[in-house]
């Protein structure tokens, strides 16, 4: 994975986009035991530009001129499936612009903070993101505080109550 690591560093340092943070289950391997997961989700953002269209061709075109392939909704970066998805929303935005470094091997990469994990995963609420949220809660030295803000910033703080009414508490 290092070595894939590095590609996105070096997409970054030749402006294909501005920012990346891994996000998904690969993120959440930096503060949880293993969860079972097939691809790096990879978060980014993208240049301006002042077309209406978001386009992930220049990446994809960069990557095949390096000989990396397309499979699917994914890249093949020295053997990783990488998915490249656009900040969305403002919710991630904020997560990738506040994401931590972190070190993998010898090479910097940037990590969504335990606290935004946790918020994107009460937003986009899938099954397995409320068992990896259990996860977090019960083994990432989150900050509730800081997460708190979060929710409340995104109006996601009654879900989360009811996650944790649902799912947490016993």
């Amino acid at each position: 994975m290092e070595q894939t690591l590095n590609i996105l560093n070096q997409m970054v340092s030749e402006g294909l986009f501005s920012r990346y943070t891994i996000g998904g289950g690969i993120a959440a391997l930096f503060y949880i035991e293993p969860v079972a997961t097939f691809d790096l989700d990879v978060f980014v953002i993208l240049p301006e530009d002042t077309g209406q269209l978001i386009t992930l061709s220049p990446l994809y075109e960069w990557l095949k001129k390096r000989g990396y392939k397309a499979e699917k909704e994914q890249v093949v970066i020295e053997g990783i499936p990488v998915q490249f998805i656009p900040a969305y929303n403002e919710l991630i935005t904020e997560g990738v612009n506040n994401a931590l470094e972190k070190t993998y091997g010898k090479t910097t990469t940037y990590v969504l903070a335990p606290e935004y994990i946790s918020a994107i995963m009460i937003q986009t609420s899938r099954p397995k993101d409320r068992e990896r949220l259990i996860m977090m809660l019960e083994q990432s030295d989150l900050s509730r505080e800081k997460l708190d803000k979060i929710l409340n910033k995104y109006s996601l703080k009654k879900d989360f109550d009811l996650f944790l009414k649902r799912y947490y508490e016993k």
